[in-house]
């Protein structure tokens, strides 16, 4: 399976071949590559497909790079920007990244015995000939704004470069450079498999999973796609088991099946825009091999309620290269063993603390993303960092929201690793996001004049304290286990209270404008794109809540049935009781009163999304109680 020679594969175009004689000569000595897709960035994330004949890309080719494809507001999700009645949108080719190409080893063609491949090339949206839009332009035009703001900041405040070792001042400086990367979790199974929760919970709490060793087609599939991933150049670095899963069956045949496991893989950083391209290949390729040895591929933020959620921690990081020649990380400190951070670094981490409510909206704005985001599972749920104990020795601590990483011997290394994103995130908007708020923190610690050891003691302090950028009724620090160590009284009032639906997220980006106007770089990422995402996210929501969840939950609901006989105590009576009136009051209207699903679809249905998103979060817990209440009643019956 999967046993092609590789070695003869195009699998990137880099960019200093984005040429015309480079592609004919590339695209001629590479005939398995018979399609080119143009690959468009809506609001969403969502990537557009199609299948050009590399024939007719060859034949046009002048136009195609200059020109691109054309697309209409059908075809992509922006909301506002590209509606029906003004739907025009150019793909234009993005010439700075790779250009990689996605095989189908489903096809494989009889003249080279290989896979049909097809070249995808990230592509900008233009709207009407004028505007650029979507995600793609948003990184892009945030992430030249954070090189140029934070180059000018540096000129102004040359007292930095005392706290910052091998350059003595913004001269010395060549370039900013932008380091990110993600780490990609998801969860296999064998087709037609459902989740035994109890099991999986389990496995967890006794860590039977956790880094362990693979088997069968799981391994052989996870080998596979570090193999195939390093020929594309991303430099594979790791794949484990992850915490979730159980152990599969081994059938008379010697088959495995039952599978059900999570799965992590790591690759190398890059710069901003190529880390999140990459990400997007990645995914497609593992989810193609993993489907070659009869499993299925979820990215699903929360695929089982009960059982830990997968994440993709989102590495951000800022460094320089000097003008001889050497790249210097600007968030480690000079002397790393006395300070955590640079006043650089310092400032990006208090930026995306200060700012996270209408970060947020970006990272979760959707039912899967939150339903991950509960406290316990190592989720991050409160807006709060760690440091480390101190200075001399880096530390971890897995509750909180923006870690720190350091290794006191590689000072490139710094970086913070924002850990609520999840694998269907948009990767490209909530670095654009991060990056808008980490300068925003930048700015104000540079103009103060802020050293590590004052902006440590800002960072650290408690609640009631004022300071001079961080706000006086909150607390941003915790060496602590948030969820262990505080109730969950004290980890809202020390660190606000986490938006539980969509509705409350979305809602960060208006409650708090002057977090909404740092995240947008005071106006790099239009009010009219904030509009767009915000819509299209809502109308997700809506739409998601009254055609999906609620038919779901009356599918479970319809499932609990009666099931004690002759042989029931009082106990099993009365626990089905509570059972049955707790269906009813859900799920079932009667003359007098509707039930709490109808009251849910009546709100989303007049717009009332503030009654909606409340009811919901009824919903949610009253779901939450009846499962518990029919495994008890299950449990007790033989």
């Amino acid at each position: 399976m999967l046993e092609f020679d590789f070695e003869r594969m195009l699998f990137k175009i880099p960019p200093e071949r984005h040429t015309k004689e480079d592609l004919f000569k590339i695209l001629g000595e590479h005939p398995e590559v018979e399609f080119v897709s143009y690959v468009g960035l809506d609001i969403a994330g969502n990537d557009t497909d199609e299948r050009i004949p590399v024939k007719l890309f060859l034949d046009d080719i002048d136009d195609m790079l200059e020109h691109g494809v054309q697309t209409d507001g059908s075809s992509v999700h922006l909301p506002k920007i590209a509606e029906l009645n003004n739907a025009k949108v150019d793909m234009i080719p993005d010439k700075s990244v790779n250009w990689y190409v996605d095989y189908n080893f489903d096809n494989v063609s009889g003249k080279t015995s290989l896979p049909v491949g097809t070249l995808r090339i990230p592509a900008f949206l233009i709207h009407n000939d004028r505007a650029e839009v979507g995600s793609r332009a948003i990184l892009r035009d945030s992430i030249n704004q954070f090189k140029a703001d934070l180059m000018k900041l540096l000129r102004e405040n040359p007292y930095v470069f005392e706290y910052i070792n091998d350059a003595q001042s913004a001269d010395d400086i060549d370039e900013i450079l932008i380091t990110s990367a993600t780490e990609l979790e998801f969860w296999v199974r064998t087709p037609e498999d459902k989740a035994d929760k109890e099991q999986l919970s389990t496995s967890q709490e006794l860590k039977e999973q956790y880094w362990k060793r693979t088997y069968g087609p799981v391994r052989t599939a996870l080998e596979k796609s570090l193999e195939i991933l390093d020929y594309y150049g991303f430099n594979m670095e790791m794949g484990h088991k992850e915490v979730g899963g159980v152990k599969s069956k081994l059938t008379r045949t010697g088959a495995h099946d039952h599978i059900m496991e999570q799965l992590e893989i790591d690759w190398k950083y890059s710069s901003a825009m190529q880390a999140a391209d990459n990400e997007k290949q990645v995914k497609y390729i593992v989810r193609d091999i993993f489907n070659q040895f009869g499993l299925l591929t979820t990215f699903m933020a929360k695929p089982v309620e009960g059982v830990a959620g997968s994440g993709e921690h989102t590495h951000l990081g800022v460094s320089a290269r000097l003008k001889n020649g050497k790249v210097i990380n600007l968030f480690s400190a000079a002397n790393p063993t006395v300070d955590f951070l640079s006043p650089v670094g310092f400032g990006g981490l208090m930026g995306l603390l200060k700012n996270y409510e209408a970060i947020n909206p970006f990272v979760s704005p959707t039912n899967d993303a939150l339903n991950r985001l509960k406290p316990g599972y190592e989720a991050p749920v409160c807006i709060v960092t760690s440091l480390g104990h101190s200075a001399a020795e880096p530390s971890r601590n897995r509750t909180i929201l923006v870690g720190l990483v350091r290794d006191l011997n590689k000072s490139l290394a710094t970086r913070f690793e924002l850990r609520s994103p999840n694998p269907k995130s948009n990767t490209y908007l909530i670095l654009a996001v991060s990056y808008m708020a980490m300068l925003d923190g930048i700015k104000k610690v540079l103009e103060a004049k802020k050293t590590p050891d004052e902006l440590e003691k800002s960072i650290s302090k408690k609640m009631g304290e004022k300071d001079f950028y961080l706000e006086e009724d909150r607390e941003y620090r915790s060496e602590k286990d948030v969820f262990e160590d505080f109730t969950a009284e004290e980890r809202n009032l020390r660190f606000g209270i986490a938006p539980e639906t969509v509705w409350q997220n979305i809602q960060g980006l208006y409650k708090y404008p002057e977090k909404t106007k740092a995240v947008s770089g005071d106006g790099v990422i239009s009010q009219m794109a904030l509009e767009s995402f915000a819509a299209y996210a809502i109308n997700q929501w809506k739409t998601e809540l009254h055609d999906r969840i609620i038919p779901d939950y009356m599918r479970n609901i319809r499932e609990y049935v009666m099931i004690h006989g002759s042989d029931s105590t009082d106990y099993d009576l009365e626990n089905w009781r509570r059972i049955n009136e707790m269906r009813h009051a859900i799920a079932k209207d009667s003359l007098s009163e509707k039930c709490l699903l109808t009251r849910v679809k009546e709100a989303l249905d007049t717009g009332d999304y503030q009654l909606a998103s409340d009811l919901q979060i009824e919903l949610q817990n009253k779901m939450s109680t009846l499962r518990g209440l029919y495994t008890k009643y299950r449990k007790n019956l033989f």
